[in-house]
């Protein structure tokens, strides 16, 4: 352990591995709406939220959770799952705000090849909010499907069209 008159104890998020400063600073200073897409070991959570120097607000939010309401009868923490509540969180956001520009947080996370944080920026951009990103990373459409989980587990992932389907279907 540093010890000594010169040592400097970290912010106590930075030490339990929740923040990145830096790069929460970055995210910040550009002004734009956030996509906040976390994971947890169960489900996929996403929020759309404007910086307030009193506090975030949010303006949106989805729960993969929130799934089961449209059909899907798979896991909750999946590719196909995050793309779904990417798409369900870009149909929540008000049409005020959908036609700001976006910018994506995942937080901690690593931006790593076919990422399910990904998965859910593709959904959120395919329901028409305006969000640059490159599609070098972002998983193929068949692992957008699940057909990866099908094949696996000797399953029917039809319902993804269904789901998907009601969702388009929600007026914002």
């Amino acid at each position: 352990m540093a010890t000594g008159p010169r040592y400097v104890v970290k912010f106590g998020r930075r030490r339990e591995g929740k923040t990145d400063y830096p790069k929460r600073v970055r995210l910040l200073k550009s002004k734009q709406l956030r996509l906040v897409l976390r994971r947890s070991n169960k489900y996929i959570s996403g929020q759309i939220v404007e910086f307030n120097i009193k506090g975030d607000k949010i303006l949106a939010a989805a729960h993969s959770s929130e799934l089961k309401e449209f059909g899907w009868k798979h896991g909750f923490s999946n590719t196909p799952a995050a793309y779904l509540t990417g798409l369900l969180l870009g149909k929540k956001i008000p049409a005020s705000a959908g036609q700001k520009p976006v910018i994506l947080d995942i937080g901690i996370y690593k931006m790593t090849k076919s990422n399910k944080l990904l998965a859910g920026l593709k959904g959120a951009a395919d329901s028409g909010l305006k969000i640059k990103y490159g599609t070098k990373l972002i998983p193929s459409e068949d692992r957008i499907r699940g057909k990866h989980i099908a094949q696996h587990l000797k399953i029917d992932m039809g319902d993804f069209d269904s789901v998907k389907k009601r969702i388009m279907e929600i007026k914002k």
